[in-house]
């Protein structure tokens, strides 16, 4: 069964309440009236969009406060805190918040940029015919850009990880 909720001004509020109370109360009179309505109006065709679950949760003053300030220390509201933990229990996977998501997307942007680097040095050096000193210096040309590709993967790697663990963590 579906739950209906409206917000309306104070007036309104204490006029209908008047009229509904000798016809049962709010909810009654609100079903009677929608009712009503609603035999009038066509059979909808089709189905309407699906919705968002939505999920409410009763917590303490005090749970609410600690889920509060953990919100607050990672960006998000408590609604999208909540969503962030649900997904990651359910899927396994990193729950990142916007900006974290594009920080780590250029990084992986860089790390891509570098890998096409390495590729054409290694090409050249496969084609060219190189001797002594040239040769060894873009060997090691090629072993600098090596580790720093390894650099942003374990940068790219920590940051995951951080994420997992943030979320598995036990209070």
């Amino acid at each position: 069964m579906a739950n209906l909720s409206i917000r309306v001004g104070d007036d309104l509020l204490a006029r209908f309440d008047a009229a509904a109370g000798s016809q049962g109360g709010r909810a009654p009179t609100l079903r009677r009236l929608m009712d009503q309505v609603a035999a009038a109006a066509p059979a909808p065709v089709g189905r309407l969009p699906t919705r968002p679950l939505k999920l409410t949760v009763r917590l303490a003053e005090e749970d609410g406060a600690d889920l509060a300030r953990e919100a607050a220390a990672m960006g998000l509201t408590p609604n999208g805190w909540a969503a962030a933990l649900i997904r990651h229990r359910l899927h396994g996977r990193p729950s990142l918040r916007p900006p974290d998501g594009v920080a780590l997307l250029a990084i992986q942007g860089e790390v891509r940029r570098i890998g096409v680097n390495v590729n054409q040095i290694a090409r050249a050096l496969n084609t060219a015919v190189l001797e002594g000193k040239v040769l060894d210096l873009e060997v090691a040309y090629l072993a600098d850009l090596q580790t720093e590709l390894r650099a942003h993967m374990s940068t790219l790697r920590g940051a995951f990880e951080g994420n997992l663990a943030y979320w598995a963590a036990e209070p």
